[in-house]
């Protein structure tokens, strides 16, 4: 995989996009900032709801776990409903539960609620590339980037907006998201037509059984350690930093930048130098040493650092899309939702995980833990190097058909 071209560089102006695409990519950032959007008020949500760190943790728990279980369930609706009715139905659920969200009365209805916002979200964000894909101008690569940066906006902007709406009230995020999502469900339905479906219905059991394809399986398996240290970071560092709304929405901010200015333009760069494997070795291994001094650090520290974790996430995220969608024959889309259907386990292990070994032992071991998940991530990769190597330039030499697409790229 050295020197690889990460993807077709094709040409098109990523700007001259019909409004179909547009409105999609606008509510796939909308969509990407329900992820980070209860960073800056998970205290105040504790403080609000008298709950205890790990309990309000549990919001990122059953959002992604639902998201992992859902990924079997995408490809299989998609597949016989259609491109545009999956997204608005993704919509809609993203609407009722993020607005139900703000009117929790206790930690565990909002936790139930987050999980049903998940689901709408995994339906809206797995379908949504293949629909800016069928609808843009200028090719994949122009339609690739555009998706790329709505993540990497949608990545940084749900801190902030989750600061400047939870200064008043932790309640104000999840109205505001739902009101955001609503004018996302009415422009996608203004101005998005039917995709074509695929030739092939996807089955609910086709993602699991791609898991038999040992790279693609070892990808999954690596990507499943990086994401608890990735989520260590997102979940348990704002509690450690213990500042404002304010001051935590900026902190993730800085945090998002990087990560979408790594993502698009620096992770890509690198790879065509090094290769993708070389790339994410190192990165996680840097990722594992920025996480220790996280850890261990004074305040200043722990705040730079989790900025600077943007960095390696952002190229994680690019490297680790690229390496399950090329490493193996199945089909793009069956492939990812294989993948992801592994990789969210652990981002909804690790919300519940991290303050529970703070509880048992200190504030230290929840960030010695992700340090080692991430060396334990990079460590797969370097065992598994020259069979991902190999498996990947025989499928680079195959005959390439649309294979559903690059419907599955979603992240």
């Amino acid at each position: 995989m050295q020197g690889e071209e990460p993807l077709d560089q094709g040409a098109g102006s990523i700007l001259r996009q019909p409004k179909a695409v547009w409105a999609t990519a606008g509510a796939s950032v909308v969509a990407f900032m329900g992820i980070g959007l209860v960073d800056p008020i998970l205290p105040s949500i504790a403080q609000g709801l008298e709950a205890t760190p790990s309990q309000v943790s549990l919001l990122f728990t059953s959002y992604f776990l639902i998201t992992a279980v859902a990924m079997l369930v995408t490809g299989f609706v998609s597949s016989r409903i259609g491109g545009r009715k999956t997204l608005l139905t993704g919509l809609a659920l993203v609407v009722v539960f993020a607005a139900l969200a703000g009117t929790s009365s206790s930690v565990a209805e909002l936790v139930g609620f987050r999980a049903g916002w998940g689901l709408g979200n995994a339906l809206f964000v797995s379908t949504a590339l293949a629909v800016i894909v069928g609808a843009a101008a200028g090719g994949s690569a122009a339609a690739i980037l555009l998706y790329e940066s709505a993540l990497g906006l949608g990545m940084a902007c749900g801190p902030l907006l989750g600061a400047l709406l939870g200064d008043a009230s932790w309640r104000y995020p999840f109205f505001g998201t739902a009101a955001l999502m609503a004018i996302g469900f009415l422009c996608i339905t203004a101005f998005l037509k039917e995709q074509p479906r695929p030739a092939r219905r996807t089955s609910l059991l086709d993602p699991v059984r791609a898991l038999g394809h040992g790279g693609l399986a070892s990808v999954a398996a690596s990507a499943f350690f990086y994401n608890y240290a990735f989520f260590t970071i997102l979940a348990f560092t704002p509690f450690v930093l213990d500042m404002s709304p304010y001051r935590s929405g900026a902190v993730f901010f800085g945090w998002g930048l990087l990560l979408a200015v790594f993502s698009v333009i620096v992770a890509p760069r690198l790879q065509k130098r090094f290769g993708s494997l070389k790339v994410l070795g190192g990165s996680l291994v840097l990722l594992a040493v920025d996480v220790l001094v996280l850890g261990y650090g004074n305040h200043t520290t722990a705040i730079v650092c989790t900025i600077v974790s943007g960095a390696f996430i952002g190229v994680n995220n690019t490297v680790y899309t690229e390496l399950a969608l090329g490493v193996s024959d199945a089909p793009r889309p069956v492939a990812s939702a294989g993948y992801n259907f592994v990789r969210w386990f652990a981002a909804a292990a690790a919300p519940y995980l991290a303050p529970k070994i703070e509880e048992w032992s200190d504030v230290h071991m929840p960030f010695v833990a992700a340090a080692l998940a991430a060396v334990v991530g990079a460590g797969v990769i370097g065992v598994r190097r020259t069979a991902l190597t190999h498996e990947a330039e025989q499928r680079a030499a195959k005959p390439v058909g649309d294979e559903g697409g690059v419907a599955a790229l979603a992240d």
